[in-house]
C-alpha cells in the first residue's frame, strides 16, 4: 500500500535511505551521503505532505517525494514545456532487501497516476549520472535526459535531469 508518510514514520524512512547509502557506496555509486537525504528533509517533506511510503504488512520498504516545487538549480536545463504544472519527483528510495520486487515501478506508477489526476504538464527529476540502473529505469519508463545538474555537497559528479510529458486525461 502506498500512503502519505506520517511523522511517525521519519525514522523508518531515514533508515531505508542511510541502508541505500551504504548499499551504493559498495557498488562505487557516492550519490547520497551521510549528509543527504537529512532527517530535516524528510521532516520539511512530511510536514508539507510531500513524501509517500510503501508500507506491506507493517513495514515501511520504499519512499518518494514529489511536489510542485522546482529547485533552482533546474532553471539552466531546457525542459520539454513550460514551468507550469509540473510535478518534481526527490527521494525515491527502496530498502536494498526489497529491491528488484517491483516497488520502485509502484511508486513511480502511483507518481505518474496523481501526476495526471491533478492534470500535470510533466513530470521532472534527477538521478545520478552514475547509477547506470536508475537511469535504465527512468528511460524504459519514458523519461528523457535534457542536461545535467550539479549538487556539489552530495558528488563532484552530474546529476541528470529528466522529464516525461504526461497525457492529458
Amino acid at each position: 500500500m502506498i500512503r502519505k508518510a506520517k511523522a511517525s514514520d521519519l525514522f523508518a524512512v531515514k533508515k531505508i535511505t542511510e541502508a541505500c547509502t551504504e548499499n551504493l557506496i559498495k557498488q562505487g555509486i557516492f550519490q547520497w551521503n551521510k549528509n543527504y537525504p537529512s532527517l530535516s528533509v524528510f521532516e520539511k517533506d512530511i510536514q508539507e505532505e510531500a513524501l509517500y511510503v510503501f508500507e506491506n504488512r507493517g513495514n515501511i520498504k520504499g519512499c518518494v517525494m514529489f511536489s510542485e516545487e522546482k529547485d533552482p538549480l533546474y532553471n539552466s536545463i531546457k525542459w520539454l514545456c513550460p514551468d507550469i504544472k509540473n510535478l518534481y519527483v526527490h527521494r525515491l528510495a527502496v530498502h536494498p532487501n526489497y529491491q528488484k520486487k517491483g516497488i520502485a515501478r509502484q511508486l513511480m506508477d502511483f507518481t505518474e497516476r496523481c501526476a495526471t489526476e491533478n492534470q500535470m504538464r510533466s513530470i521532472r527529476l534527477d538521478t545520478f549520472s552514475q547509477n547506470a540502473r536508475n537511469i535504465r529505469f527512468y528511460e524504459a519508463r519514458g523519461y528523457q535526459n535534457l542536461g545535467d545538474v550539479y549538487f556539489v555537497k552530495q558528488s563532484k559528479d552530474p546529476f541528470h535531469c529528466f522529464e516525461k510529458l504526461i497525457k492529458r486525461i
